[in-house]
């Protein structure tokens, strides 16, 4: 009796924690001579201390065959061990299952104490092939004399039906049999399997209704009453009659029963079901909802958790029920356990209307801003807590810190007031604010989606522009974002809307040059490239905007000012062009050379003495009246201001007409046909190498003379080309030119053709190659006014706020036609039933919001004229018809 035994491993392996593996090696040793052994008992030993192993993760495959050989015994100890074994070792791929068929076949016809063992252990190494050859002798045994026996086969069938479906229909109609089983186990049993069967092909289970009905209403049996309950919910959809037939039964069990599963299974049921469907259903709601309200109330997690999730269930047919609980529900919003808070935010955001989206929006904002941690504790606090030490202090729990619930959190805002195109905000200026203060206080990247969303606002609701650049001059002028944008969750993208919103609409600031100073600061450089760009833009259209103020009211005292902006404009310009990225490099550069074309302007002005606006009929239509003002002011502005921008429909760029006329498989350029002719060659004699024969050279019209004799080669498809005729016209001299300034530009750009540089010096910049500025339309001149305050044009304070559009349709191409969008409103908004607050007499009160961002308002100015039209000597202008175009945020 030397041979270690099950015990002796177990204590062996705590022993020898710091030598497992050794251990481990020596134990395997042992067991592989132990399982070879003709003693019965030793090797069912060995069987079982490889099991143990197994568990532990070593492999014990090896053995499968003495494993059968134990399984053999005709002990029953000693079977059961090998059924144990094969249970924890066996699967479809072990080779020798297939020896088990007869083995199984015999141990199911023996006493009841094999039986038990070898349902057991078939109902997991069961296999197809072991389904299909033991299903007689399996459905066979649902009719034993045994209760215990009739139970184990029956759970034993599932895994049967499982493997071999061909045996589906036989075992149901035995199992049919078996929910009127005397025994309750084994109708429990019954139960448990069909309602798993169900779950793949519930109709094929309705002739079952009336049985499982009649178990319904007579069990008291919590866990089988359960099951019964989840049967009927896949059973329910499928049959509409079921419905009207359970109410009752159901509506019972949620009102008298004390078990708080039964209570959620039946309250699922009425959901998947359809049972809250219809007029009658509403009671049954209520009574759901009141019920899953009480769980909301509790101190177990658990059941918070499936009260909402069974609410979010609800929401969609009758919300009201569920607003009533409103408050309760934005509680579990803060919870200390994160599924519960995910959860809860699903039930907010379904509860969302136009009547409650500023309450719960302002109190989803108070979760996200951040506690001053380094406050320290009063002295009554540190007192409490040495005289009262039993009482622990609780930390304050700080769930909303996590980064990723701050995400969501954020996101789900965002979400919540731009759905269905924002059906549900009532004041767009509260949502630009709430844009704002989420920017600030989210820590979390959704800088680009607050992007987006300001962009998407401002081009569809005109109304809310003016706030827009209220809300976008604070943002421009605050540093903390411009120093911070390089930190994560810092929502630096916000700075390029601001940038776009103040550029593309800087007709409502009162005093644009005062902007400047802000979009050029030197810490601009450490923004990302793209927002880099757009402010570059903006400041552009910014200073053309100002420019053409400035020209209508213009003073002396403004030459220096606008002379200092453009200054500090080719300054600025002057450091991106040399930028490593493209899309900064090319914007600045175009506009170093506008403003060097200004400057230049500038620096060659001279003021005029007397008044510059005479009367032009006096003159002459053709008259050119020289202004008061640099000429160049008015450069820039109609470059930005040709097109008025709005939102584009979604099926716009589908809707496209393509032109008859257009080939798509054509060549957009043409490929030259013929080579280029160089002028000089007609002109200049070439001379070649001389050859043995004579001194041969090449005339223009590529014929080749030897020794003074002419000889030409006569072609009849060639043409002989005639010398340039020296005296030609004025015409021709100046298309002579010009096709030779293209050719000279076409070379200077191809990379694999050397230039001389000499010959392509320009022309020096000459001020009399500046465009003429016809004065036909040029306003009457302004008064002067006393200097402005850096401040936005904006109405006087209104007492009520303003009709908000939103253009949900957007702009389609001329020509398309496209079907209308379907678009699927949130059940939140619909109005088809009254909600919470449609049914209170006076409206809920607004929380207040986070620090408004106030802007002095100033009176408004006379609007601006239009601007003087600029034509080029030999060219006519473009129309100045005003066209529309989407919106293209990166402009």
């Amino acid at each position: 009796m030397w041979e270690r035994t099950l015990h002796d491993l177990i204590r062996g392996l705590r022993a020898n924690k710091n030598d497992e593996a050794k251990f481990i090696a020596q134990a395997n040793e042992e067991i592989r001579r132990e399982i070879k052994s003709k003693d019965m008992e030793l090797k069912a030993g060995a069987v079982m201390k490889l099991t143990y192993l197994d568990m532990l993760g070593y492999d014990m495959s090896w053995a499968s065959f003495h494993v059968i050989e134990v399984m053999s015994s005709s002990k029953l100890h000693l079977k059961t061990v090998g059924y144990l074994a094969a249970s924890q070792s066996f699967d479809e791929d072990t080779d020798v299952i297939m020896l088990t068929t007869n083995l199984l076949k015999k141990d199911l016809s023996s006493s009841p104490a094999d039986v038990a063992v070898t349902l057991n252990g078939v109902s997991d190494i069961i296999t197809t092939d072991l389904a299909r050859d033991l299903s007689p002798e399996l459905i066979a045994m649902l009719s034993h004399s045994r209760p215990h026996i009739r139970k184990r086969a029956v759970l034993t069938s599932y895994r049967v039906c499982e493997k071999y479906p061909d045996v589906l229909r036989q075992s149901v109609t035995r199992m049919q049999e078996k929910l009127e089983d005397p025994d309750p186990g084994v109708v429990s049993a019954t139960v448990n399997v069909l309602c798993e069967l169900a779950r793949r092909n519930p109709q094929d289970y309705l002739p079952l209704a009336p049985q499982l009905f009649l178990l319904l209403t007579t069990s008291s049996n919590n866990w089988m009453l359960i099951k019964i309950v989840k049967l009927f919910g896949a059973l329910s959809p499928h049959e509409p009659r079921l419905v009207k037939k359970l109410k009752p039964p159901i509506t019972d069990l949620i009102t008298t029963t004390s078990a708080i599963s039964l209570l959620y299974e039946c309250v699922h049921t009425c959901i998947i079901g359809n049972m809250l469907q219809g007029a009658s259903g509403l009671s049954l709601a209520r009574t759901c909802v009141s019920k899953l309200a009480a769980f909301l109330q509790d101190a177990d997690q658990n059941l918070k958790y499936i009260a909402l999730l069974a609410m979010v269930k609800i929401v969609p047919t009758y919300p009201e029920l569920v607003a009533e609980h409103q408050d309760m529900i934005l509680t579990s919003v803060d919870d200390a356990d994160i599924s519960i808070r995910m959860r809860a935010l699903d039930l907010v955001t379904a509860l969302i209307t136009r009547h409650n989206l500023q309450s719960i929006v302002q109190q989803l904002l108070s979760h996200l801003v951040q506690p001053d941690g380094s406050s320290l504790p009063s002295a009554v606090q540190s007192l409490s807590q040495h005289v009262v030490p039993s009482i622990p202090s609780k930390a304050p729990s700080a769930p909303s810190q996590s980064p990723a619930y701050r995400l969501v959190l954020s996101q789900r805002i965002i979400a919540m007031c731009s759905s269905s195109t924002y059906d549900n905000v009532v004041d767009f200026e509260w949502y630009l604010s709430v844009l704002i203060d989420l920017a600030y206080i989210s820590n979390v990247d959704v800088g680009a989606q607050i992007r987006d969303q300001l962009v998407d606002v401002v081009g569809r609701v005109r109304a809310a522009r003016g706030y827009a650049v209220k809300l976008m001059v604070k943002v421009l002028s605050d540093e903390t974002l411009l120093l911070n944008s390089g930190e994560p969750g810092s929502c630096s993208e916000v700075l390029w809307a601001a940038a776009w919103i103040c550029g593309e609409f800087c007709d409502e600031l009162l005093a644009p040059e005062e902007l400047l100073p802000f979009l050029l600061h030197p810490n601009v450089a450490l923004l990302d490239p793209e927002i880099i760009a757009v402010y570059i833009q903006a400041a552009n259209k910014i200073f053309g905007y100002w420019a053409t103020e400035a020209a209508q009211q213009w003073t002396q005292d403004l030459l220096e000012k606008v002379k200092s902006a453009v200054e500090t404009m080719i300054e600025q310009m002057e450091e991106f062009v040399s930028s490593p990225h493209i899309e900064v490099q090319e914007r600045a550069a175009n506009i170093l050379q506008l403003f060097t074309f200004i400057k230049h302007d500038l620096a060659a002005f001279r003021p005029r003495e007397g008044n510059s606006f005479t009367d032009l009929a006096a003159s002459g239509f053709d008259s050119v009246i020289e202004p008061s003002f640099p000429k160049s002011l008015y450069l820039i502005r109609p470059l930005v201001s040709s097109y008025e921008l709005g939102p584009v429909a979604p099926a716009a760029q589908a809707s496209v007409p393509i032109p008859e006329d257009l080939d798509l498989n054509a060549w957009i350029v043409p490929a030259m046909q013929e080579p280029l002719v160089d002028e000089e060659s007609h002109l200049v004699e070439k001379k070649v190498k001389k050859s043995k024969k004579g001194k041969e050279k090449e005339t223009p019209n590529r014929t080749k003379t030897k020794g003074g004799k002419k000889k030409q080669k006569e072609d009849v498809n060639t043409e002989e080309l005639l010398p340039v005729d020296p005296e030609e016209t004025a015409e021709e001299r100046a298309e002579r030119e010009w096709h030779k300034a293209e050719r000279l530009e076409r070379m200077r750009e191809d990379p694999y053709y050397i230039t001389d540089e000499r010959s392509m010096r320009t022309a020096m910049e000459d001020v009399d190659s500046i465009p003429v500025v016809r004065l036909d339309d040029l306003p009457p001149p302004l008064s002067k006014e006393e200097p402005r305050l850096f401040a936005l044009r904006s109405n006087t304070s209104r007492s009520a706020p303003p009709c908000f559009v939103v253009e949900k349709e957007g702009e389609m191409p001329a020509g398309a036609v496209s079907e209308p969008i379907r678009q699927t409103s949130t059940p939140g908004s619909q109005q088809q039933t009254p909600g919470l607050f449609d049914r209170i007499s006076t409206p809920p009160p607004t929380l207040p919001s986070f620090q408004q961002y106030e802007v002095p308002d100033e009176d408004t100015r006379a609007s601006t004229p239009e601007p003087i039209k600029v034509t080029r000597a030999k060219k006519k202008g473009p129309s100045s018809t005003k066209k529309k175009r989407p919106v293209v945020p990166d402009s």
